[in-house]
């Protein structure tokens, strides 16, 4: 297998500099990764980089709290699309779902996902760590039934990534038709196959080289 294309390199912290984007751009396009996932500011700078290659560029929306309304991560992500982006990772409002406000929950996802239908791919950030394992199981549903492309446990930004039960969860809830991306503290390729084998389709990392590296 390719873990390269399983992966979408990643600088999300806020002190990032254009000089660092430009670096994780050229890393790669070296090393063939799935994306490059970045917050709004950069996504036209990254797809002019990426130009020309099959990766793509993947932008954060609602990040890391999820808790602005539907209409701004709307406008988010039609933004991001215009500047080139062809991944959203958006984050769910996760007190609407500890609250049990699921319609509320839905028409976030749905507003990301209208915006986006033909022009990117929708990833539904729920950030696991702070949900029991029937709400996690709740977002996977509500996440299908509002057409998004993916579900992701982290944004790596509150209090614990990515756990090879959880992905495990995620995979029985959604089944074969969703993607599974395992994010926040995958840093080596021992981890991210844990998540590959639990049932991950995609890895987000800024730590992609060394696990690439070390499939070797």
């Amino acid at each position: 297998m390719n873990i390269a294309k399983y992966i979408d390199h990643t600088i999300l912290k806020p002190e990032a500099t254009v000089e660092e984007v430009k670096k994780l751009c050229r890393e790669a396009r070296e090393y063939n990764f799935a994306s490059v996932c970045v917050n709004g500011c950069h996504a036209k700078f990254v797809s002019t980089e990426l130009a020309g290659t099959d990766v793509k560029t993947c932008v954060v929306v609602g990040f890391p709290l999820g808790a602005m309304t539907k209409e701004t991560k709307a406008f988010e992500t039609k933004n991001a699309i215009e500047n080139g982006a062809s991944e959203i990772d958006m984050v769910i409002n996760i007190g609407a779902l500890i609250d049990r406000n699921y319609a509320l929950v839905k028409e976030d996802i749905e507003a990301v996902v209208n915006v986006a239908k033909g022009k990117a791919i929708v990833k539904v950030i729920m950030e696991t760590c702070l949900l029991s394992n029937e709400e996690k199981i709740k977002a996977c549903e509500i996440s299908k039934e509002a057409n998004a492309d993916f579900v992701k446990t982290s944004t790596g930004f509150s209090c614990g990534g990515a756990t090879k039960e959880d992905i495990a969860l995620m995979r029985k809830t959604v089944g074969e038709t969703l993607g599974v991306k395992a994010s926040g503290g995958v840093r080596d390729y021992k981890t991210a196959m844990e998540m590959i084998n639990a049932g991950a389709s995609r890895i987000g990392s800024s730590n992609s080289i060394v696990i690439v590296n070390e499939s070797k």
